[in-house]
């Protein structure tokens, strides 16, 4: 039998149990049967009910190879509420992170594919507002330069070299061998898993790449990392205007990487809406997610789109 695929429901207040149910109605059998949610039952039970959506949830207690049916498998995380959308900070938080941790020990088994992450507000998962990247990378022994944010959607793809980090601390975590080993990760992801060489772009930092003045971190910092990977035959570009690059010549790439957040996944968010997916890089096991929010303002409207999530499960289940 195929290796299952764990499916963490995420933040309790959120259109998380709705795209769930949505993504669970485009899947064969086959899928169904691999799938398992870690979520509370009784939450989903009553989210549903609110919901008015009519569906039969079955709890397991692990990864129990004798069920094989085709209801959506619910792995029971202790959870204490009143209303199933309005769960306390407290609460939620604590069961998110009891979640992870079953998703990270599950995982790291031969009989696990991948993890699906559903979203989730990340006030509630640790200090700092660290991103659920960050937490995995940890709970695997790595430091955050150790582990790569893929954004991706059929054909190309983005990646952060900084990831959920204040702005006024970007500069200072631009630094040659960071920016060496990710693009490094990257080619040999594509490579290992899509079977392709990528073409990958490189971005400055600064408007203009501050004309490439000698103290910049254009010239200190990116210009010798790209000089680096040429030498260990990279195939990248650059450094490229952040202002431009989306105009058209990101389309002779296949990853454009940029040196923080917001500087890649605002134009890249804007181009391709909610059909990407969060692919994290360098973790013991594969874990993807959803690109969107939790969209606390559409709970309950039936409007919530689920093609993020449909293909988050569409890829893990090729491996």
């Amino acid at each position: 039998m195929k290796k299952k695929i764990i499916l963490v429901g995420g933040d309790p207040n959120s259109i998380n149990s709705e795209i769930i149910l949505k993504s669970w109605k485009k899947f064969n059998d086959k899928l169904k049967k691999r799938l398992y949610i870690i979520s509370n039952y009784n939450l989903l039970k009553q989210q549903y009910r609110k919901l008015k959506k009519n569906i039969k949830i079955i709890k397991v207690r692990n990864l129990d190879t004798n069920i094989n049916v085709t209801n959506p498998k619910v792995i029971d995380i202790k959870l204490n509420f009143k209303n199933p959308f309005k769960v306390s900070k407290s609460e939620s938080s604590k069961f998110i992170k009891n979640s992870l941790n079953l998703a990270h020990n599950l995982a790291l088994s031969n009989e696990v594919s991948g993890i699906i992450n559903c979203s989730i507000d990340k006030k509630l998962l640790i200090k700092n507002n660290i991103g659920v990247t960050e937490y995995l990378a940890n709970k695997c022994g790595l430091k955050r330069n150790e582990v790569v944010m893929l954004i991706k959607d059929k054909n190309f793809s983005v990646s952060p070299i900084t990831t959920h980090l204040e702005l006024k601390k970007v500069s200072k975590n631009i630094k040659t061998s960071v920016i060496v080993n990710k693009v490094k990760m990257i080619d040999l992801w594509y490579r290992k898993k899509l079977k392709k060489k990528p073409k990958i772009a490189l971005l400055g930092l600064n408007p203009h790449n501050s004309e490439l003045r000698s103290l910049s971190e254009e010239r200190k910092f990116i210009i010798p990392a790209i000089f680096k990977l040429k030498k260990n035959k990279i195939n990248v570009n650059g450094p490229f205007v952040a202002d431009t690059i989306f105009i058209n010549d990101y389309k002779d790439y296949d990853v454009v990487v940029g040196m923080y957040h917001d500087q890649v996944l605002a134009p890249f968010k804007s181009m391709f809406k909610f059909n990407s997916i969060n692919i994290t890089i360098g973790l013991k096991y594969q874990r993807v997610s959803p690109d969107h929010g939790t969209a606390i303002n559409l709970i309950g409207k039936n409007k919530a789109d689920c093609n993020s999530l449909v293909n988050c499960i569409k890829f893990i289940s090729k491996f």
